[in-house]
């Protein structure tokens, strides 16, 4: 069993969380890493608005419920514009926490990689590597817009 904290942007602060559980049950997206395993979700949060006040201290709280891994959602990846400050929450989680730090949750919507492909957002070398988990396949993003 793996237990994970998940970590939302602050922005997204109302969203039930839906995307992120469906793909955690499906071991889509980042949640595809756990194919073989269970996994438990011990906490989820938000960042707690820019510039993350939150990720001060609530990684301590998921550790202390057993989270072994840290994933920043999807949304930090995809929002207009993606969060700045994502390199340095992963950085100071694993850090401080010495807790693995998971970029993304369920698969990006395919109308946000629509957008983002046209304005260029992610042409990058650092973009391959934080969205290697949740770029997925069309037919996949499909069923996330």
């Amino acid at each position: 069993m793996v237990k994970i904290g998940i970590i939302i942007c602050d922005r997204y602060r109302t969203c039930a969380g839906g995307k992120c559980f469906r793909a955690l049950r499906e071991h889509e997206g980042a949640f595809s890493i756990y194919k073989d395993q269970e996994v438990e979700v011990v906490g989820y949060t938000t960042c707690g608005g820019c510039p993350g006040g939150n990720i001060e201290y609530a990684p301590a709280e998921m550790k202390k419920n057993g989270a072994e891994v840290i994933h920043l959602a999807t949304g930090f990846l995809v929002g207009y514009p993606p969060c700045p400050w994502i390199d340095y929450f992963k950085r100071f989680i694993e850090e401080k926490y010495g807790l693995k730090v998971v970029l993304g949750t369920h698969p990006i919507p395919q109308k946000y990689y629509t957008t983002h492909k046209a304005l260029g957002t992610w042409d990058s070398p650092d973009w391959d590597e934080k969205l290697k988990y949740v770029i997925c396949d069309e037919e996949t993003r499909k069923k996330y817009d």
